[in-house]
């Protein structure tokens, strides 16, 4: 039958186990793994004051975004590593490892020493431990996407990848919630002195819960058949780096889709975080119910959006969200200071940005599935998905906020996301003709498959 996925086997031939469970799963991972990465981001104007010098509190807050920004930058390391292991061993394997590297290096975080204990060792170890969950997040996202895709029937896939697409924002709401419960429950002063640890260090109750649920997951059934039939590749960096023909399939993913959509996720959900914080000077218990609210009552729209695409096709959702932040994004923020003292409006002018996240990222997930074949689908894909997310996107708090600090202008930082945004319309209607949503990826390997699974 043709958009069909074969059954999943857990334990043998009469066990199985349901696409829900591998996408719960999957999911569950990756908004543990992203709410591990998120706690610094969360904190990073709180981490100024603990890692770095005191006298110059600028310096140590662009110092501190900084560091945030290092775990990004690492992504397309971790990206290369962890993706050929995972067209080289298998799916399963490679994002299991990458969740207990993310695990106990968000965990050491908790245990690092202060400025005020060690000097300039403490930001040299958050240097390292941030790199770490860079390395770990670099495998992770095209893992759990991959690994649903690569489960789900041809003409569904759009809305069960985009599970995954829920989850980095739902990361940030975790993060925030559990930050706020122990800064309210504690009291700031106890906090500041040592109950910032508690969020990192809960992260290792989370994450040995999710690695018990993965164990019970098997391989990908369309990358097993390409390494029972011996199709699977030997070389996935040659063949992905190799090719000029996968070449321009990457830069058209990172250029048309992957860098417009991480500069907006960043813009629309942890700039406006800063932006509040640091411009608006609001309170943050304040700030944090606003992102919490925004996301939330928008993540549903993420599984609308990636249910449309299944039909409609991903290119024009996404391109349409690109021209909306080419657009809107100066306004946004303007009416945002005007209403600086109104936390409904504000709130309402955050979901605006998160309607935005959720259109250009709720269908990446099949997009980028679809663009690269499964025997080099996890190196070729978490490149660009990672230095589009992870550095165009992971710089936007840094760059923002130091085009503001450069400028006196509170809007000079929105310059950067709208350029990105504006590249990324002009790749898509030029080089993204051909709708993917259409791709059969079963096809590769259906002869390959049992008669029964057909």
């Amino acid at each position: 039958m043709a958009g069909s996925a074969p059954s999943v086997s857990t334990s043998g031939p009469s066990a199985s186990y349901s696409l829900k469970f591998v996408i719960a799963a999957s999911s569950v991972g990756t908004l543990i793994e992203w709410y591990d990465f998120y706690l610094y981001g969360s904190l990073a104007v709180f981490f100024s004051t603990q890692f770095f010098p005191r006298q110059n509190p600028t310096a140590a807050l662009l110092a501190s975004l900084a560091i945030f920004a290092t775990g990004f930058l690492v992504r397309p390391f971790g990206a290369i590593f962890f993706g050929r292991l995972g067209d080289l061993i298998g799916r399963k394997f490679t994002f299991l490892t990458t969740l207990i590297l993310m695990g106990v290096s968000t965990t050491l975080v908790g245990l690092a020493p202060t400025y005020r204990q060690v000097g300039l060792l403490a930001p040299l170890l958050l240097v390292l431990l941030r790199m770490l969950q860079g390395l770990a997040l670099g495998g992770e996202y095209g893992g759990a996407a991959i690994y649903i895709a690569e489960h789900s029937p041809d003409n569904r896939r759009g809305l069960s990848t985009s599970w995954v697409q829920t989850t980095a924002s739902l990361g940030i709401v975790m993060s925030l919630l559990i930050i706020l419960a122990f800064r309210l429950g504690m009291g700031e002063a106890e906090f500041r002195e040592y109950g910032w640890r508690f969020p990192f260090l809960f992260s290792a109750v989370l994450v040995a819960l999710s690695i018990y649920i993965r164990l019970r997951l098997r391989e990908s059934p369309i990358f097993q058949n390409l390494k029972d039939s011996g199709k699977s590749s030997a070389k996935p960096l040659a063949e992905s780096f190799g090719s000029g023909k996968n070449w321009r399939l990457i830069l058209i993913a990172l250029f048309g889709a992957v860098a417009p959509e991480g500069v907006i996720w960043y813009t629309g959900q942890f700039y406006a975080l800063f932006f509040m914080q640091t411009v608006l000077k609001i309170n943050y218990v304040t700030v944090y119910w606003i992102i919490i609210a925004a996301i939330t009552l928008a993540t549903p729209l993420f599984l609308v959006f990636g249910a449309w695409s299944d039909r409609i096709g991903r290119r024009n959702i996404m391109v349409a969200a690109q021209i909306l932040a080419v657009i809107t994004f100066i306004p946004v923020y303007m009416a945002m200071q005007a209403n600086a003292n109104n936390p409904v409006i504000l709130a309402a002018l955050v979901f605006y940005q998160v309607i935005l996240v959720t259109m250009v990222y709720g269908p990446l997930g099949a997009f980028l599935v679809e663009l690269f074949p499964a025997r080099i689908r996890y190196t070729s894909l978490s490149l660009p998905y990672h230095i589009g997310n992870g550095v165009f996107g992971g710089l936007v708090p840094l760059i923002n906020s130091s085009l503001v600090i450069a400028t006196g202008n509170h809007f000079a930082g929105l310059l950067y996301p709208i350029v990105i945004s504006a590249i990324g319309i002009v790749v898509s209607f030029v080089y993204l003709r051909e709708p993917t949503h259409h791709i059969k990826i079963w096809d590769e390997v259906r002869g390959e498959l049992p008669a029964e699974a057909v």
